[in-house]
């Protein structure tokens, strides 16, 4: 088997450079995904150190990065308790639709766009980065937190709608009738109802089909990963999020299974996903930022600020406080992948909108990890300041 020699030192440099930068953001006490992003955008095209042999590899490592992700943070809950907060939070998400995608279609018709390009625009400023937020709770260790079944609410309410907005969004671009949209929303929506209804009712029954015979760490891990990624592909398939897929499955898992898949997991989640999150820097080319650098800048402080709005609303729902509020408002800034695939459908990534899109998650995903790292943390006592030589308490739940 002949394996690239490019390839493996171009491999073998990036997570390299990743190891040290993940190194240098915990010295701090920060997540290391704002560096992992801005590693992405010195090694793609334009950059200071192309990484072209990586670059298939890296894209198709992303996607796994993002159901990893996601996967894992299903694990964390239950398909009833989820299920409560969902019911919760329904008037999350409109609040959550009306703040964050009016922006973006207001922007786009001042820029003057057609029709794809507004609706595009819209769901780039309305929807969250699943993939960012699902590890930077992780890495802010908040995923105890009050406020924090709230953000995920929001978060897989926002993936379901998507389900009906992308195949929306792909008939507008392509100049199809309205009955042709009105049936791919459908049949989609009718996919992510028939996906839960099966987690809710019949998923206690997976974990127990996982765990038969007792498998070693190797067998569960090819077990878990093989079912995961066949729901995730079928979910994509219908123009539903993978995640929501990952998700669903990491939800049906409860007890031992979760237990025992977390640890085996967990690893492989942190490789890829720093991948997925290099990847995204990959994706954007330096050149095109600085002619749309201020309307992305203006997009993203308005939208930043709706989408505290949104979380604040959503964490008072849960019951949290003033400081959990905040972090869930703050939590939600992240943008990432689905805006990236939504300029993709629309194939316009390399004029203008596809520039202006570019520079404003690149602007949101760095800045919003570091936006949360501070916001909301309980203030350190100076004695206490002191013994810890400076380092910033973590959060807690209230």
């Amino acid at each position: 088997m002949n394996v690239s020699v490019a390839l493996m030192l171009e491999l073998g440099a990036i997570l390299a450079v990743l190891s040290l930068l993940g190194a240098l953001a915990r010295r701090f006490a920060l997540s290391p995904i704002p560096l992992y992003l801005l590693a992405g955008l010195a090694l793609g095209e334009g950059g200071i150190a192309p990484v072209p042999a990586a670059g298939p590899f890296v894209e198709t490592g992303a996607g796994i990065g993002v159901v990893l992700l996601l996967l894992v943070l299903g694990l964390e809950f239950t398909v009833p308790e989820f299920a409560v907060s969902l019911r919760r939070h329904l008037p999350s998400a409109v609040v959550d639709l009306v703040l964050n995608a009016t922006p973006g279609a207001v922007a786009g018709w001042l820029l003057g766009l057609d029709a794809s390009g507004i609706l595009a625009l819209a769901g780039v400023t309305y929807i969250s980065s699943s993939g960012i937020i699902a590890r930077l709770l992780g890495d802010l260790r908040r995923l105890g937190n009050r406020e924090t079944p709230a953000v995920l609410s929001v978060l897989v309410l926002e993936d379901f709608a998507m389900a009906g907005f992308l195949p929306l969004l792909s008939v507008v671009a392509a100049g199809g009738t309205w009955r042709q949209a009105l049936l791919g929303v459908l049949l989609a929506l009718g996919a992510v109802l028939a996906a839960f209804s099966v987690s809710y009712w019949w998923g206690h029954r997976l974990g127990r089909a996982l765990l038969h015979l007792r498998p070693d760490p190797e067998q569960l891990l090819l077990r878990v990963l093989g079912v995961t990624l066949v729901v995730a592909a079928l979910a994509e398939a219908v123009h539903v999020s993978a995640a929501v897929g990952a998700f669903l499955v990491g939800l049906s898992l409860t007890g031992e299974a979760a237990d025992r898949a977390r640890q085996v997991l967990s690893p492989l989640r942190d490789l890829f996903a720093a991948v997925f999150f290099l990847a995204i820097g990959l994706a954007i080319s330096p050149r095109a930022l600085l002619p749309v650098l201020p309307a992305a800048l203006l997009l993203a402080v308005v939208t930043a600020l709706t989408k505290v709005v949104t979380g604040w609303y959503a964490a008072r729902r849960e019951g949290a406080g003033p400081r959990g509020r905040l972090r869930a408002g703050t939590a939600l800034i992240a943008r990432g992948e689905f805006s990236i695939v939504m300029i993709g459908l629309v194939g316009v990534r390399q004029d203008r909108l596809g520039a202006l899109v570019a520079a404003y998650v690149l602007l949101l995903a760095v800045a919003g990890p570091v936006i949360t790292r501070f916001a909301g943390a309980r203030p350190v006592p100076r004695a206490a300041a002191g013994h810890q030589g400076g380092t910033p308490a973590a959060a807690g739940p209230g």
